[in-house]
């Protein structure tokens, strides 16, 4: 019962227009862990929660390197063989550059 109405007291259902002309006061709520229903003729469009919460939602991704070591752990490079020297070739200007003078 206490989860039910704490849940309760935290959640806050506003229209659009309510929601367009009171954004900042709904977006300070936001920060401080309460979520914000907003609808649109009695019908939920959108929820509006905080940053930190919406991260806990999502699946972890791996960060760069992470996934660059399980990429090299189940690729075998040297089967592929590449040759940067091939890859990169077009890619480099070999040209001397700009003159420049001080």
């Amino acid at each position: 019962m206490y989860i039910y109405m704490n849940t309760k007291e935290q959640q806050r259902r506003h229209s659009v227009a309510d929601a367009r002309r009171n954004l900042p006061a709904l977006i300070r709520a936001a920060e401080d862990g309460r979520t914000v229903e907003i609808s649109r003729r009695g019908v939920s469009v959108a929820v509006l929660i905080s940053s930190e919460r919406f991260a806990q939602l999502g699946p972890k991704r791996p960060g760069f390197m992470e996934a660059y070591r399980t990429f090299v752990r189940k690729t075998d490079l040297a089967a592929l063989a590449l040759d940067p020297a091939e890859i990169f070739a077009a890619v480099r200007d070999r040209s001397p550059g700009r003159d420049f003078q001080w």
